[in-house]
């Protein structure tokens, strides 16, 4: 079964810690010699300094870009632009160890269209797509020509963050295991499977750990801020410009909070709530995802008998996809090839259709076809979500997804506070709930110690940043657009509301975003604060 590139693309961009499912943490790498985290007023001064002038001098060498590796997602080299302009790419080199900045490197890849107006070009415009554990490198040719307008005056750049794809990408488990564990019970409901699945989560950790252990320390999003800010001065760019997604939304804000001398014009779009630890922003995403699907139940039972699953109301419906859950645990249906669909696995495809407005036909078909026996379409969107290609090969972007997190977040959860907390995440949803709530132990045993809480996006004298919250976002809730405009501060962040589906608002199709958007990118008019988007 085939998913289209938009669906997969979209699931790149807003790869959802838990529903893979795996959690975070962050690292000794983003601490000073005393411990103290980057959350301090001389974090700036200090991240700063470490810059090694030799790497901020460094000449990029630009070639046409090559396919994707399979730590990218694999694929076809990325197709010409309007107008015959070539995707190119290029590797820059970045300290491991910001303490140590003239020790170790790796590489960052990075790929870049250059501007269509060059004679009025603004500089280079910085995606990151989220995840964490999106590669930036085959996530923006995918969007197409989406960008285009943003593009007559900016070179369009992104990377591969560190940990991610072609960048130092984390390895953990192989294709196989990682098969077999995405086939297990991720909500296990006696003794027995809690053994099972404690014991898959210790063995995926120590697979991480043997097979990456160099580079996890150094992962996390505070190190990735500095590899941006290193980045912005090779581009040669006075200036970042910078557009972040999902969990681009949380490395622009800390971003800002390290360098708010540094930062352009600056646009987050579905936003991580900064105020939020790991636990709370879990049961906000139960809550987001299961408004998602009371929306997409709600339109179901409007269309009446047009629409294929069984119900009159949008309790009913709801109803039916639950009892279908509830049967696959019992007993899989035929999947994919030898692969039959679980519970599990159908959760993770359903929550990747409540990604976009646009895919939740494939939704609705998917159910109605596990319903009958063939849970072919579901499993290909469980597939999408968790990096896995029609020819059985995983992408890296779940592994980085979980070293990223476990870099930045102290949480660490037993098996009995797990439990503990299961109740409240039922009550925020029936179908979600329970999953992402025992996805709180993915860092349980993590080799690395976390950074923070929660992130400090202060910043203060920065340049005002648009901060865009869709009302329907079920990956990042709409709160959370308020609360970080409130915590980047007075003057700096900007909030404007989209009324829309899906996860953010920029790529919904929204012509009064868009506006917004590329006014402030293009033409540097900030659009007033409280700006509401139908």
């Amino acid at each position: 079964m085939r998913t289209s590139p938009a669906l997969r693309a979209a699931a790149l961009a807003a790869t959802v810690t838990v529903l893979l499912p795996l959690t975070g943490c962050s690292d000794g790498g983003d601490t000073d010699t005393a411990g103290r985290s980057e959350n301090t007023p001389r974090a700036a001064e200090a991240a700063a300094a470490t810059t090694p002038a030799g790497l901020a001098s460094q000449q990029l060498k630009w070639t046409p870009c090559p396919a994707p590796s399979q730590a990218q997602g694999g694929g076809s080299a990325p197709s010409p632009l309007p107008g015959g302009a070539v995707w190119e790419c290029s590797f820059m080199n970045v300290p491991l160890d910001y303490a140590e900045p003239d020790g170790d490197t790796i590489e960052l890849a990075l790929i870049r269209a250059k501007a269509i107006d060059g004679n009025r070009r603004i500089g280079s415009l910085i995606f990151n797509f989220g995840g964490p554990g999106a590669s930036g490198v085959a996530t923006l040719p995918a969007f197409g020509t989406e960008y285009d307008k943003l593009r007559t005056r900016y070179d369009l750049v992104s990377f591969d963050p560190r940990g991610v794809g072609r960048s130092a990408g984390v390895e953990c488990e192989d294709d196989a295991q990682l098969d077999a564990r995405y086939e297990g019970d991720g909500t296990p409901d006696d003794a027995a499977e809690e053994k099972a699945f404690t014991e898959d989560t210790k063995t995926y950790v120590a697979a991480c750990e043997k097979n990456s252990g160099k580079e996890l320390p150094f992962v996390g999003t505070t190190n990735a801020a500095r590899d941006m800010d290193l980045m912005r001065q090779v581009l040669g760019d006075e200036k970042l410009y910078y557009f972040g997604i999902s969990y681009g939304t949380e490395l622009g804000g800390v971003y800002a909070h390290l360098f708010p001398e540094n930062v352009g014009r600056s646009v987050l779009d579905a936003v991580v709530d900064p105020t939020e630890d790991a636990e709370q922003s879990s049961l906000g995403q139960a809550e987001g995802f299961q408004l998602a699907l009371d929306n997409f139940a709600e339109d179901c039972a409007d269309r009446g008998d047009a629409c294929k699953l069984p119900g009159s109301t949008a309790e009913e419906v709801e109803q039916g996809v639950s009892g279908l859950l509830d049967r696959l645990e019992e007993k899989p249906v035929p999947g994919i090839g030898s692969r039959k669909l679980t519970q599990t696995q159908a959760t993770t495809g359903i929550a990747a259709a409540l990604y976009s407005k646009e895919t939740w036909p494939l939704l609705e078909q998917g159910v109605d076809e596990a319903d009958g026996g063939n849970g072919a379409l579901l499993l290909a969107l469980a597939d999408s979500l968790n990096g896995r290609s029609e020819d059985g090969r995983y992408d890296n972007s779940a592994a980085a997804n979980t070293a990223i997190n476990c870099a930045d977040s102290k949480e660490r959860f037993t098996l009995d506070e797990t439990k503990e907390k299961l109740p409240a995440f039922h009550d925020a949803s029936p179908v979600f709930g329970d999953y992402l709530g025992w996805g709180l132990m993915a860092c349980t045993g993590w080799p690395v110690a976390g950074a923070w809480d929660t992130p400090d996006v202060s910043a203060k004298g920065a340049a005002p940043v648009l901060v865009i919250g869709n009302t329907g976002d079920p990956a990042t809730p709409y709160a959370g657009a308020k609360a970080m405009a409130e915590e980047l501060g007075e003057g700096v962040g900007v909030e404007m509301t989209y009324k829309g589906e899906g996860h953010g608002a920029y790529n919904n199709g929204s012509a009064c975003v868009q506006k917004a958007v590329g006014g402030y990118l293009l033409d540097g008019k900030v659009p007033d604060a409280g700006t509401v988007c139908g």
